[in-house]
């Protein structure tokens, strides 16, 4: 009897032990619990930004998804944006957040179109209400940076506390190059967004 409670003690104590020595994963104990991240990724670069800072802070992440797609086709998507941005009208979206107010900082993954922020992601940030929200802007360009989406969202949400942007060259849809989790260049890219996190301080 004794060296069977020996051995059963022993027992929890190695599971203790080793349980112990595992590496907690975001999301764990709570982390991550009231962040959201919500990305908008036509070629896959900014979504591939999105499961980067997903792998580090947790939360909940959602692809921002349109009731009528944009089309396949790279020019006539540039049309209609640009006649979206030229007109002030906001595509309706297929994507609902659900218990939104659970959730204290919100990242927002988008590429730069035209120098501006996407009519989409435009759309999503007039359907909620950021007040006493923050706000962290995630990028992926062409080569021509964060154009004038900050002042874009600092003017749609101006109650929201709108922390430092992470932008980064994700590539160029007509050439048909795009940041990817494998390749050397996307290695680098997420040592880029665990500095940007360190700096920027979730709190």
């Amino acid at each position: 009897m004794k060296l069977n409670r020996s051995i059963a003690v022993l027992f929890l104590f190695l599971q203790t032990c080793c349980s112990q020595a595992q590496p907690q994963t975001a999301g764990e104990n709570g982390k991550g619990k009231n962040i959201l991240i919500v990305y908008l990724s036509r070629t896959n670069c900014t979504k591939v930004v999105a499961e980067m800072i997903h792998q580090k802070v947790g939360g909940k992440i959602v692809a921002l998804e349109l009731e009528k797609a944009y089309p396949e086709n790279y020019r006539a998507t540039v049309e209609q944006v640009s006649n979206e941005l030229r007109t002030g009208f906001l595509p309706p979206l297929k994507t609902r957040i659900e218990n939104w107010s659970q959730y204290d900082f919100i990242f927002i993954g988008f590429p730069t179109w035209a120098m501006s922020l996407p009519p989409p992601m435009q759309s999503f940030l007039h359907q909620y209400n950021f007040e006493g929200k923050t706000l962290v802007p995630f990028n992926t360009n062409g080569g021509y940076g964060l154009g004038s989406t900050i002042e874009k969202i600092k003017e749609i949400c101006p109650k929201a506390t709108v922390k430092e942007a992470f932008t980064v060259f994700g590539g160029k849809e007509p050439e048909g190059t795009h940041l990817t989790l494998e390749s050397e260049r996307g290695k680098e890219v997420k040592q880029m967004i665990y500095d940007w996190l360190e700096k920027i301080k979730l709190d």
